[in-house]
């Protein structure tokens, strides 16, 4: 048996958090599992796991294995991934970390199109509005909404990323429409406790700079979607993503207030680490998105052509 299958075993396992669920999830038994990572245990002279009946965790040695043998087994599949490119079979898995709120918007179905589109790559996608460590964590890459910060990763910028601050038409018509960012303190606001604002609401001023105005209100919600579905039902005003608020303020649900004050320069980017290879399979993909998101604007989702 060799280091390399024993190595993904090892690997499945981490990431599975278990054997019988990364027996489950690769379809080998779990003895074989368990065989193949005592070998490498075995072969190494170092314990890389604890485990009970009832815990599950890596050893120092074990942190420090999986770390590099992650690296190892991307970049042995990142070479395959390049001699199949020249045959032209691009296929495999990719491990994808996205924002829930990416794949519940209507710009998530750019991912059920490339499944569509690909159906020899398995898109393993994890929503979590954390920003996950990739390479600690064994992502392929990750989708990030925000104004990227200096990074060790590699960022490609897939579309722009505005917001809207948005209100219903009934609650205009009952509070006032804003007139400058000052007046949002005088009005019901619902703040998106998932954003890095809270209830400090950042504005550009009648100067060009950055204001911010202390907001408060009747829901405080760590979702945008929930957010955009509390001010559609007239409960006050809500900052949004693009393509979060414009299905509604294209139908007349919502009405966007203060566009001359929003912030800008934010993007939607798909980000991964630093490669030799860069796999044939992520390059295929971050392509996609590039296409499809040129054809179906953020600002836009409700008109989505695929």
């Amino acid at each position: 048996m060799d280091t390399l299958t024993r190595m993904r075993a090892f690997i499945d396992v981490v990431e599975a958090e278990g054997f019988s669920a990364a027996a489950r999830k690769i379809g080998r038994s779990k003895a074989l599992l368990s065989k193949y990572v005592r070998e490498l245990e075995d072969e190494l002279g170092a314990l890389l796991l604890n485990r009970t009946t009832r815990q599950f965790s890596l050893t120092e040695a074990g942190h420090t294995y999986y770390r590099r043998a992650s690296e190892i087994v991307r970049e042995v599949d990142s070479l395959a991934d390049a001699v199949r490119e020249s045959s032209g079979d691009v296929r495999g898995r990719i491990k994808l970390s996205a924002p829930r709120t990416f794949a519940d918007a209507p710009i998530g179905q750019s991912l059920i199109d490339f499944a569509k589109e690909h159906p020899d790559i398995v898109l393993e996608i994890h929503l979590d509005d954390r920003f996950v460590d990739l390479v600690e964590e064994g992502f392929d890459l990750a989708i990030r909404i925000s104004r990227l910060e200096n990074s060790s990763l590699i960022a490609r910028r897939l579309a722009p990323f505005g917001i809207r601050l948005c209100a219903s038409p009934e609650a205009i018509a009952k509070h006032g429409k804003p007139q400058r960012p000052t007046d949002l303190a005088k009005v019901p606001c619902i703040i998106d406790t998932n954003g890095r604002w809270l209830s400090n609401w950042p504005f550009v001023g009648e100067t060009g700079d950055t204001v911010t105005v202390s907001v408060s209100g009747p829901m405080e919600v760590n979702s945008p979607l929930a957010a955009r579905a509390a001010a559609v039902a007239g409960l006050g005003f809500a900052i949004l993503p693009d393509f979060i608020a414009a299905p509604d303020i294209d139908a007349g649900r919502l009405v966007a207030v203060l566009d001359d004050n929003r912030l800008s320069g934010g993007g939607i980017f798909a980000v991964y680490p630093h490669r030799r290879y860069l796999p044939a399979k992520i390059r295929v993909f971050v392509d996609f998105l590039v296409q499809w998101f040129k054809i179906n604007p953020c600002d836009h989702p409700a008109e989505l052509k695929g």
